[in-house]
């Protein structure tokens, strides 16, 4: 049972494995139905299971984060949402490092006397090893990613004036990642809906003083719906949340698979810019519940300020 969103870190720091999942589903929903909240589980394509909370149909604001946990990876998926050229250098690593293995791994197995690939590349042990990227043993420290996004759901969730509920449905996505998958089941079971709807997306937001919100492309295009986005923008201390309108930026989560989708993280700062790493590996250890509070006073002023 939670008393709090924050036991979430404790109580459930790996939600990879049906069982895992289903517990924390079930610690939520009784969470939240407490708060007087009805809350549904939509079942969607490969298993997913998103767990809705609030009337999807009839909310002008969706508030999502993903509850699914990462495999264990020996390096960080590390991201420059405003950097192309840190961006694509680290993407070409990590393709190179699994090349190297692949054709390792193919070179090892004809020295025992086994058959070489027919690529001679180590081709087979490519997918293989890709596999094991999404489907391999589980991270145990998920804090940032996406722990962070949970909580802090669960705190908006929380503290939202009842007479306000009715302008906003909070959604758990599963699958997140194997693939964006229970987000891409949502929209298809929500397509109306979502094609006005903003839907503000909290993923790795708990390790990281420069909180952005990166828009779709459509998004920017409206002028009117992404100036009410500065709403919830501002300073707070050494902690800021501004939205990246212009420039290069790109930010791969559930955001992408909607029309009005707003990407939300926290990034550190270094001489090759704003940068999020140590996420996917057993370093992902810190959740700033500072970050938690700024973000849940900042998305439900803005969404109880819109008339």
């Amino acid at each position: 049972m939670l008393a709090r969103p924050m036991d979430v870190l404790t109580m459930f720091p790996v939600r990879k494995t049906k069982q895992q999942k289903q517990a924390f589903r079930d610690a939520v929903q009784s969470y939240l139905e407490a708060l007087d909240y009805p809350v549904t589980i939509e079942s969607g394509s490969w298993g997913s299971k998103n767990v809705v909370i609030g009337d999807p149909k009839n909310a002008k604001y969706l508030v999502t984060a993903h509850y699914d946990t990462p495999a264990r990876l020996p390096f960080p998926n590390l991201i420059t949402p405003c950097n192309v050229v840190p961006y694509v250098i680290y993407q070409m690593f990590v393709v190179l490092a699994i090349l190297t293995v692949s054709v390792a791994l193919d070179v090892f197995v004809v020295s025992l006397g086994g058959i070489r690939s027919h690529t001679h590349w180590g081709s087979s042990y490519i997918w293989i090893i890709c596999l094991l990227m999404f489907f391999g043993p589980a991270n145990p420290h998920n804090a940032n990613d996406n722990t962070s996004g949970v909580v802090t759901l669960l705190e908006i969730a929380r503290t939202m004036p009842e007479n306000q509920r009715y302008k906003v449905c909070f959604v758990l996505f599963d699958l997140e990642e194997a693939g964006l998958i229970g987000s891409a089941s949502f929209r298809k079971a929500h397509k109306k809906e979502t094609d006005q709807q903003i839907i503000l997306n909290l993923d790795c937001v708990g390790d990281g003083d420069h909180i952005l919100m990166f828009p779709t492309k459509k998004l920017k295009k409206d002028r009117k719906k992404l100036t009410s986005l500065y709403k919830a923008c501002g300073y707070f201390g050494p902690k800021s949340i501004l939205v990246r309108e212009k420039g290069f930026s790109v930010y791969p989560s559930d955001q992408g698979n909607f029309p009005y989708g707003v990407g939300i993280c926290a990034l550190k700062k270094s001489k090759f810019g704003l940068y999020l790493g140590k996420i996917h590996t057993k370093k992902d250890t810190v959740l700033e519940e500072t970050n938690v509070n700024i973000l849940r006073a900042a998305l439900t002023t803005y969404i109880c300020c819109d008339s």
